[in-house]
């Protein structure tokens, strides 16, 4: 039996190595001193964190997917509260349909649905705007919201929202002093993972964005599609780094438990 644990240790570290392996190597290169791309390196440089600065079009794209990831997840987890609640707990006609209508971006190929966006902005004038960026987004990262907020609702107890319309609480009130806490962990879950799905997204994005409102995963396949030096190397670094941060400080100030898995 302590065998069997030793062996599934050894496992889970050979997997984690795996993991990590290509993150470390990315994170290692971003800091080569030579104007292409190569591992190992002659010694360590900032240069090309420098040169991440001095490029105005990866920091402008940078605040573009910034800007877009924390609306679009905003506006979809607005719509995911109500639409949870109400499939969650009221029998109605068209029912499975809405489900089904909310999820079904799922089960469609993003470049499908870049196309679709593309056609459908240029017929009513609105392509290459933010909002029009934002709207497509929205519709994306819905099922992801959707998905977390529904466990959240059907998870609850509701003789804890009774217990308070018995006590004479209002049903505005009930819903921002009991309703909305218990179901804030699986609302802060979708909108994280909404928020870097939105951030991550290039498929459609491609798709629906102008050159003024392109994303940082746009930039980056742009650059990349027309050079081959370690830039995109440290903006990763930069972006592996950030994210470790807010995975940390969510950790600290919530809980990750509390956010992914959905516990009081």
């Amino acid at each position: 039996m302590q065998n069997n644990g030793k062996l599934a240790l050894c496992f889970h570290t050979l997997f984690v190595i795996f993991l990590m392996a290509p993150l470390v190597v990315v994170m290692l290169v971003a800091f080569t001193p030579n104007g292409y791309i190569s591992y190992p390196t002659d010694g360590f440089s900032l240069r090309w964190f420098r040169a991440i600065l001095e490029n105005r079009s990866f920091v402008q794209a940078f605040w573009n997917s910034l800007y877009l990831g924390i609306g679009a997840a905003s506006v979809s987890a607005v719509l995911a509260v109500p639409a949870a609640l109400a499939i969650a707990r009221y029998q109605f006609r068209g029912r499975e349909a809405l489900v089904s209508l909310f999820l079904s971006p799922l089960m469609i190929p993003h470049v499908v649905l870049g196309v679709a966006f593309l056609s459908f902005f240029s017929r009513i004038g609105v392509y290459g705007s933010f909002y029009a960026l934002v709207a497509a987004h929205v519709i994306i990262i819905m099922p992801y919201t959707m998905r977390l907020v529904m466990a959240s609702v059907f998870g609850m107890d509701r003789r804890v929202e009774q217990a308070a319309l018995s006590l004479g609480a209002s049903q505005w009130t009930v819903f921002r002093r009991v309703t909305m806490p218990i179901i804030l962990p699986g609302v802060a879950g979708g909108w994280i993972l909404a928020f870097t799905t939105s951030f991550d997204e290039l498929s459609m994005t491609i798709f629906v964005a102008s050159p003024s409102t392109a994303t940082l995963p746009v930039q980056m396949y742009n650059h990349i599609a027309h050079t081959i030096d370690p830039l995109i190397t440290s903006v990763s670094t930069v972006l592996i780094v950030l994210t470790a941060l807010l995975v940390l400080i969510l950790d600290r100030i919530y809980g990750l438990d509390k956010v992914l898995i959905g516990k009081g």
